[in-house]
Formats: structure tokens, sequence, C-alpha cells
């Protein structure tokens, strides 16, 4: 994974760390989680928030060899 040195606003980098502490993940790997949320809904306005989550959580559970078979009904 390629790293890059950015300025970031300290309101910003407090958050991640307190929402990250949460969800068990560094600041920085909170602010990906959230670049990597606000990119899918920039390329899918029309989906809501929890479809975008959770298409991320399937693509992530696929490629661990976690892929539940979905049945209709």
């Amino acid at each position: 994974m390629a790293t890059a040195c950015i300025r970031l606003d300290e309101g910003l980098v407090f958050q991640a760390k307190v929402i990250g502490s949460v969800e068990s993940r560094s600041a920085a790997k909170q602010i990906e989680y959230w670049a990597k949320i606000g990119k899918a809904m920039a390329d899918n306005p029309e989906l809501p928030y929890e479809f975008v989550r959770d298409a991320l959580i399937a693509k992530a559970e696929e490629a661990l060899g976690q892929r539940k078979e979905y049945k209709f009904g």
C-alpha cells in the first residue's frame, strides 16, 4: 500500500481518532474508510449510504473468502 504525507485539519484528525477508537481503527485507517465511502457515494449519488456500506463490506468478505450465498424469500 502506498503512503503519502499529507496535511489534514486537526479537527478531522481528532474526530478520526475518536470514531476510529470505537470502530477499532487507527485515525489513518478511519480517514481512509471515510474516503472510500465518500468516493463510492460520489460515484453513486442515487444510492443510500447503507447500501454503499453494505456493498463494501460484501466486497471485503468476498476478498477474504467469506462469500455468503444469497437466498431470496
